[in-house]
């Protein structure tokens, strides 16, 4: 199950989210930990360096107080707490979220060691046929509950992975072939584009298979996370204290939109 925000169809492109980190005066660079401070206690972040663009965005919206009074509006038990939706403040109970935003995205920031274990934060984002760059929201962002991983469910998840990657590369070799027979005064045959494309892909996949790092399985296989949304989701945190908050949130009961019949209410968000 990926995790998928829709946002306003008048979404403005990177280059103003660029133009608007460009103009601010972001003093907070550089302090990298954060509280959210909610109505059943808080949850104390560490943001990571290795992700600026992400970190001095949510920094930025941290100081001009975007986040104060909004819901941790989506919650799945063993997956995953949401929030960042500013049209969840004083929301009406039966209101579904989600669509919410500053009105610009973040470029994907994705780092090999930064993964979806218990934990993390990462940023939410539109589904990829829309989004193939894998931009993220603005402001929407989910912290990891996960669960403790099998050997066999981090083998499922390579080889999961392993197909998705190679149909994205099949897309990929698809509009090749078939611009190659454009090209060439060809007539465009689709079963021929495909096959060609199909075998290509093949091949990528033969040589290129998903595997993940020996700690990184054990990370999974100990502490736990949600290890399919790894290079789909730019992660740019991590809990260092509050975890059981996070499972109190996660805990709750929930709607048929997966919101908490008891809102949960981000007070503030304030650098440490």
């Amino acid at each position: 199950m990926l995790i998928v925000f829709y946002m306003k169809s008048s979404i403005i492109k990177t280059c103003l989210f660029l133009s608007i980190m460009m103009l601010s005066n972001c003093t907070a660079k550089g302090q990298g930990t954060i509280v959210i401070v909610t109505n059943l206690g808080e949850i104390e972040l560490l943001l990571y360096d290795n992700t600026p663009l992400h970190r001095d965005n949510f920094l930025k919206l941290v100081n001009d107080g975007f986040y104060d009074g909004i819901l941790f509006h989506r919650v799945i038990r063993e997956f995953m707490i949401q929030g960042g939706d500013p049209e969840s403040k004083n929301a009406r109970a039966g209101t579904r979220f989600g669509s919410g935003g500053p009105g610009y995205t973040v470029p994907a920031e994705f780092v090999p060691e930064n993964i979806h274990k218990r934990g993390a934060l990462a940023a939410a984002r539109l589904p990829d046929n829309i989004n193939p760059e894998k931009a993220s929201s603005g402001s929407q962002f989910y912290i990891v509950q996960g669960k403790i991983q099998s050997d066999t469910d981090l083998n499922n998840v390579e080889m999961q992975t392993s197909y998705r990657n190679a149909n994205d590369m099949f897309i990929q070799y698809y509009r090749e072939e078939e611009a190659a027979m454009r090209n060439a005064g060809q007539a465009v045959i689709p079963d021929s584009v495909q096959n060609r494309a199909s075998q290509r892909a093949s091949q990528w996949l033969r040589e290129n298979p998903y595997k993940m790092t020996e700690e990184n399985r054990q990370i999974y296989k100990t502490i736990g996370g949600t290890p399919h949304l790894d290079g789909e989701y730019t992660v740019f945190g991590e809990v260092v204290r509050g975890f059981e908050i996070i499972d109190q949130i996660a805990n709750l009961e929930t709607d048929e939109t997966d919101r908490p019949r008891t809102d949960v209410v981000i007070r503030r968000i304030r650098v440490r």
